[in-house]
């Protein structure tokens, strides 16, 4: 018991001695990275700003996070449901998750999301709320109003994974019907005095949607594995009519993620912002790139960086896994002006992710597997008619299994090769 306790203490510091160790890095330094590299990209964006609900652009946490939001061709865990709603018909397990993310000052995000698979189906769904003090002054420094800026968002999501197969694990589509909500508190006049609804009039709600295409395939692998080490996404986020007269946060993203070697993932998202009242007033577009390492089997860390005009930011997090439960806690820095008067904005999230099974479908995997392998036993005797029951089982249990497609096309050519030799000899020749 006493070991025990010891691995999981030892765990829960190798999870946060990535963060230490960012820390401990000089932020003047990454403060001078991030000015080079905004004034190669020509520094602030003019554009930036002008959308509504910036709740849209604030992550609830997890793996997406910790890798600077290159996620949307990784998509291997829940907190994908924010970056690509294709990916839920390829996940492998049905997950919840609970998310805080302290994201400036005083200002929490707080973020729950649900996740499953009916086969080739999946569905999913997600709150995140923002929450943040709201305290009026007059000019003696009294206060009078007072209140809570609230934002929300609600996620449904479907999407459905055509063409699976056993080489080709198929082409996701997805789409995410989402509600959004601001709610501001009652505000005073130039004398002090509290103007009755005028929160009210400045509150908002809105409908939107999200579209995804998610697929997985082999690339120059140097492993030997059922998974694929490639995939490649294109998605279209924030879909929807302005909302008191400024438009949504509307992005489009292409993303590309490729395991060169079994430990590892990289990913890469590019994003174009549109303005769909004025799209010269779209911001310019950012790119993201991520990094996964599993160090061990309980135990891995990510990190990222996104490249966008005046508001660059480094991230970097761990995961511990313990058994059907995951801690993620991830750190990022960032830099949302090139002014060092203003310091960098530096933020922790953690999340909690509870793999609740897979609805048995690693169980009927194992079965096909099983069937399979029988079949090629009985082949291999000459028992043809049992080798045909095995491989049409396993084609009644997943009807594009292409090994005993294969396999069963080899033993009709058999037969039909026998049944003319028997021809032949019965004609004498």
């Amino acid at each position: 018991m006493k070991r025990s306790k010891k691995a999981v203490l030892l765990a829960v510091l190798l999870v946060l001695s990535p963060l230490s160790s960012v820390w401990a890095v000089d932020e003047t330094v990454i403060w001078n990275i991030a000015e080079y590299l905004n004034r190669i990209y020509g520094g602030i964006d003019p554009n930036a700003g002008l959308t509504a609900f910036p709740i849209l652009n604030i992550p609830m946490g997890g793996r997406s996070q910790s890798m600077a939001g290159a996620f949307s061709a990784v998509s291997d865990d829940i907190s994908f449901l924010e970056f690509n709603p294709a990916a839920s018909s390829m996940l492998e397990n049905t997950e919840i998750a609970f998310f805080h993310n302290n994201w400036i000052a005083d200002v929490n995000v707080e973020g729950v999301a649900y996740t499953t698979r009916f086969d080739n189906f999946g569905i999913s769904g997600g709150l995140k709320l923002l929450h943040m003090a709201f305290t009026e002054y007059n000019v003696y420094g009294e206060r009078v109003s007072g209140g809570y800026y609230s934002e929300g968002t609600a996620i449904l999501n479907a999407s459905y994974n055509f063409l699976s197969g056993y080489n080709f694990p198929g082409v996701s589509f997805g789409m995410n019907l989402k509600g959004a909500f601001r709610l501001m508190p009652d505000f005073t006049d130039y004398f002090d005095n509290i103007i009755i609804d005028s929160g009210m009039d400045n509150s908002a709600m809105m409908l939107m949607a999200d579209i995804g295409m998610l697929s997985r395939f082999d690339f120059f692998k140097t492993y030997v594995s059922r998974e694929k080490n490639a995939s490649a996404a294109f998605v279209m986020r924030n879909i929807g009519p302005p909302s008191m007269d400024h438009p949504l946060p509307t992005v489009f993203s292409a993303a590309i993620s490729y395991k060169p070697i079994r430990p590892l993932t990289l990913a890469f998202d590019f994003t174009q912002p549109i303005n769909l009242i004025n799209y010269s007033e779209s911001e310019r577009w950012y790119m993201a790139f991520g990094a996964s390492a599993n160090v061990t089997k309980f135990l891995s860390m990510s990190g990222g960086f996104m490249f966008k005009a005046g508001s660059s930011r480094f991230t970097i997090g761990s995961a511990l896994n313990l058994n059907r439960m995951a801690l993620d806690v991830n750190y990022t820095l960032d830099m949302l002006t090139q002014s060092q008067a203003i310091q960098p904005l530096n933020r922790i999230s953690v999340g909690v992710r509870l793999d609740l099974g897979d609805r048995g479908r690693k169980e009927l995997s194992n079965r096909i597997d099983d069937l399979y392998f029988l079949g090629l036993e009985a082949f291999t005797r000459g028992n043809l008619a049992d080798a045909r029951l095995c491989w049409e089982e396993v084609l009644r249990l997943n009807p594009r299994f292409e090994p005993v497609m294969e396999s069963l096309a080899m033993l009709e050519e058999r037969e039909a090769l026998v049944e003319r030799v028997e021809d032949l000899y019965r004609l004498g020749f």
